[in-house]
């Protein structure tokens, strides 16, 4: 089991970024960069890349609607050049509110479209004259644009010829394709003792058509960890974001989280979540996330305790713990549990 964390998007990223070396020395192997409306992930990653010599840094997300196929290919074999071979390109759909409201881009067909990425990516890593005819068309088909669009390869010369490709996934078909063709998928509000009952059908529909030349998926899940005997109450630090996730990130019966959160048993509790998000009342929508969710997707409590959480991840196929630590010390936190994990 490898060890990860995210560095957020909010804040001063150039500060945040000046200690992960530190984080690097304290045995941290893998290092995530949000994407969200506010600061764009590449530049950061970029600057991680100078200040790191180890770790690999990957995009969690990159929204696969605010950049063609052929530039996210770009992106990943620059930062996989600057970084010596450490880049991992996560992608996900994000959602239509910050797509379609941001971006302005209509949000359609986001399975297939990841689907498509995928592939052109891998086509471009391998220096392939990339031709695709799909919901992506390159080039541009005649009687389209002006004409003048010819097939091409990638200029440079990519240090890898397949870069790690990670999916942010949660709904039965999206994590069915992430199964088949992807290196790795970022599940959200993972609890490694439910997983099963929401995502296992999807996940064994996935590997019954994956090739074989793919190494086995990685699967990175996690949540806060706190180690100590007083520590309990850090549980409730997660209330406000996990009813953010369940009741605000999109409108009644299209919600993702609120349905995963519903699956794992708290379908009462979600609603409840959810009409209370959405009519302003964000405060008590937080104190309605049920202690027993805020336990199990957590690593929180005694020593023995997070032993048996990261005994739990590893046990539902987690291969690499992302943790946020929840210390006036994160370094020396997130060694102590590498520790644990080793």
């Amino acid at each position: 089991m490898r060890l990860a964390t995210t560095l957020m998007y909010a804040g001063d990223p150039r500060a945040t970024a000046d200690t992960v070396a530190g984080w690097e020395d304290a045995g941290l192997d893998v290092l995530w960069v949000a994407e969200a409306y506010g600061f764009d992930a590449p530049t950061i990653m970029g600057y991680l890349a100078a200040k790191t010599e180890r770790v690999q840094i990957g995009s969690a997300i990159l929204p696969i609607y605010s950049r063609t196929p052929a530039l996210l290919a770009q992106t990943a074999a620059g930062l996989d050049a600057m970084s010596g071979g450490r880049a991992i390109l996560g992608l996900g759909a994000s959602g239509p509110q910050v797509i379609e409201g941001w971006h302005g881009v209509a949000y359609d067909k986001p399975i297939g479209r990841t689907r498509e990425i995928i592939e052109i990516c891998r086509s471009i890593w391998r220096r392939e004259v990339v031709t695709h005819d799909g919901l992506y068309q390159l080039p541009l088909p005649e009687g389209q644009g002006t004409g003048l669009g010819k097939p091409l390869k990638i200029l440079t010369h990519p240090v890898r010829d397949s870069i790690p490709v990670y999916v942010a996934a949660l709904g039965g078909a999206n994590v069915r394709m992430t199964a088949e063709v992807a290196d790795g998928w970022l599940p959200f509000l993972y609890v490694p003792e439910r997983a099963a009952d929401v995502w296992g059908a999807s996940l064994t529909a996935g590997f019954s058509k994956r090739d074989t030349a793919l190494a086995p998926l990685e699967i990175v899940a996690g949540g806060p960890v706190a180690i100590g005997d007083d520590v309990l109450g850090l549980r409730d630090l997660a209330r406000p974001l996990i009813a953010l996730y369940v009741g605000g990130m999109g409108a009644k019966g299209r919600n993702f989280y609120h349905d995963v959160v519903s699956r794992y048993g708290f379908e009462k509790e979600a609603d409840l979540i959810q009409e209370l998000y959405l009519s302003g009342r964000k405060k008590e929508a937080a104190a309605a996330v049920p202690a027993e969710l805020l336990e199990l997707s957590s690593l929180i409590g005694p020593e023995s305790y997070v032993r048996d959480r990261i005994a739990a991840f590893r046990e539902a196929g987690v291969t690499v713990l992302n943790v946020t630590p929840i210390d006036a010390d994160p370094q020396r936190l997130l060694s102590k549990v590498k520790e644990l994990i080793s």
